[in-house]
């Protein structure tokens, strides 16, 4: 049996839990939040794109 989760409602969870827990600065959180979508749009966004695409077949150990 396998259950399928969006990716943003569990980057919404860890995104909660990570704040409630942590307690990092609300700055920090903002930061890092505009930065990478600031990123999204440079000439960076292959590589990152390359790296999540590569970690998502390492964790699912799938060899495409």
């Amino acid at each position: 049996m396998s259950v399928e989760i969006p990716l943003v409602a569990l980057l919404a969870v860890f995104g909660y839990f990570g704040i409630k827990l942590f307690r990092p600065p609300t700055w920090l959180v903002v930061t890092l939040l505009l930065g990478g979508f600031l990123l999204a749009d440079t000439f960076i966004a292959p590589v990152i794109e390359g790296g999540a695409e590569t970690g998502t077949q390492i964790v699912n150990n799938t060899n495409d």
